[in-house]
């Protein structure tokens, strides 16, 4: 009896999930858009955040040579050569000659500039006496971004220089092969490896959470038309009064929108494959999986926000309320640790934080099941818990 019982509300449930997708199905519009959103998505993250492990093209620097030399002498030209020498093999910059500090400044504030390099006026006698020369770094604070990236490649080129000076001058002292002389000025060989052989970007970091978002916005968008719209023209209530469990309606409306959060979840994932080169270092079914497990817990936390919810425009609104913190909150496009620690404390309470760390650990670090199964706990307590609570408000709601 239980069996048959059982049975009977798995059959209620596929049909009200085979009825939501056909409506889906019948608007074309609308399904166009459920493909085009995750596409669209991804190749504006993806050019935005390129695979590519360069750091710098063509940026617009502008140089100030403010040396006055000593005995006749300017190092600092040795050094602009130098500079131009590398920049050419590289690349990275467009260089623009300045006069001084205020120069570069109207440079940057006009546009003409990123940033700025100023040589200091005591910078080869300095040196001749033995200390050290000044080199300054005018960075633009109006994009911290590019600034911080400015800063970070022109400190490495900087260093690269000086250590080859430096090398230079102890094998003419010492008489010795230059490339001797390295283990003297520098003695230890820094080397860095990662976890995981190959080469990865900020890209890799963000598929993933692009895929866990896009999910949640996929369940959480739907559910406003799945639940609110049908109760405002009257179809839900001849749900409520056939011979079917509300748990199958609750069921049902569930499965409908799990097919609609992993359609899109699977063509972030193929476009991120085929078109930017993103490696999956797991298991490709696994990932499938957390989708799965994703979508489970964001169902039940959408169906208790739409059931409190007069209308659909107050489902949307609710909705959308929820998931732009979320976004932002559950590491996405940021690691939590960057953020302060009250706000690393509100992201472990978001179900989004433990899909988008469980897929960024599984794809990027080939990680299984026991490596993740503190996330796979969390969310199948939050989407069971949530779950509970769904069926008797929505029941409730459905009795207002």
């Amino acid at each position: 009896m239980i069996k048959m019982g059982a049975k009977h509300m798995m059959s209620n449930s596929l049909r009200i999930a085979w009825k939501d997708l056909m409506e889906l199905f019948r608007n074309r519009m609308g399904l166009v858009l459920l493909i085009l959103m995750p596409l669209f998505m991804m190749a504006m993250v993806g050019f935005i955040f390129p695979s590519s492990t360069s750091s710098l093209s063509n940026v617009p620097i502008a140089l100030a040579n403010e040396d006055t030399g000593f005995g006749g002498y300017r190092l600092s030209s040795t050094f602009v050569m130098t500079l131009n020498t590398i920049n050419e093999n590289t690349g990275m910059m467009t260089i623009a000659n300045a006069s001084n500090l205020d120069d570069i400044r109207e440079m940057i504030q006009t546009g003409n500039a990123e940033g700025g390099i100023i040589i200091s006026s005591d910078f080869t006698s300095s040196i001749m006496n033995g200390q050290q020369g000044t080199i300054t770094i005018i960075t633009d604070q109006s994009n911290p971004q590019m600034s911080a990236m400015i800063q970070t490649v022109l400190n490495q080129v900087f260093e690269q220089m000086g250590t080859a000076l430096a090398q230079q001058n102890i094998a003419e002292q010492l008489g010795i092969d230059p490339s001797s002389a390295l283990a003297v000025v520098k003695p230890y060989n820094i080397q860095v490896q990662g976890s995981i052989e190959g080469e990865f970007s900020y890209f890799d970091f963000i598929a993933p959470g692009i895929m866990a978002m896009t999910v949640m916005m996929s369940v959480m968008t739907g559910l406003p038309a799945a639940i609110s719209q049908e109760r405002e023209v009257g179809t839900l209530d001849g749900m409520m009064v056939a011979p079917i469990n509300r748990l199958s309606v609750i069921l049902g409306k569930t499965l409908a929108q799990m097919a609609r959060g992993i359609l899109q979840g699977v063509l972030i994932l193929v476009l991120a494959i085929a078109v930017f080169g993103v490696t999956v270092h797991g298991s490709i079914f696994l990932v499938f999986a957390l989708l799965l497990l994703g979508v489970f817990s964001f169902v039940g936390l959408g169906v208790v926000l739409t059931s409190f919810a007069k209308d659909q425009e107050t489902a949307v609104m609710m909705m959308t309320t929820i998931m732009f913190p979320m976004m932002f909150l559950s590491g996405v496009f940021f690691p939590i640790e960057q953020m302060p620690w009250f706000m690393q404390s509100i992201s472990k309470f978001l179900p989004l934080t433990y899909v988008a760390d469980s897929l960024r650990k599984v794809m990027v670090l080939g990680a299984d099941i026991p490596a993740i199964s503190t996330e796979l706990s969390i969310l199948i307590i939050f989407g069971v818990v949530m779950t509970a609570i769904a069926v008797p408000v929505f029941k409730r709601a459905m009795t207002r």
